[in-house]
């Protein structure tokens, strides 16, 4: 069974997050039904802000919503991680007890 793996690279806009959400529905749509986790590598992140929490948070509903699977972060950043700790967001994103 391959990974499902989504790539969120530079600078992420409130407008990039439709296109980002779009890509990870076709990704999910051709993945194996098996798979219960998305791996999103944010990094190649560029100066994470709240545009990409907000990213991040709506790839993690659009993953519960195919079949429940579970968005987790690879490669976060101590900039990103603080954010979405900030915002209340470890578990929902899967960054809770992960070390990076």
């Amino acid at each position: 069974m391959a990974p499902i793996v989504l790539t969120v690279s530079g600078r992420v806009t409130r407008s990039a997050v439709p296109g980002l959400c779009a890509e990870l529905e076709a990704l999910l749509a051709t993945a194996d039904r098996e798979a219960t986790s998305v791996y999103c590598d944010v990094a190649a992140v560029v100066r994470p802000d709240l545009a990409a929490v907000e990213a991040i948070a709506r790839l993690s509903l659009v993953a519960r919503r195919s079949g429940g699977r579970r968005l987790r972060l690879r490669g976060t950043s101590p900039e990103l991680r603080l954010l979405i700790e900030l915002m209340g967001l470890s578990e929902a994103v899967g960054l809770a007890g992960t070390s990076s």
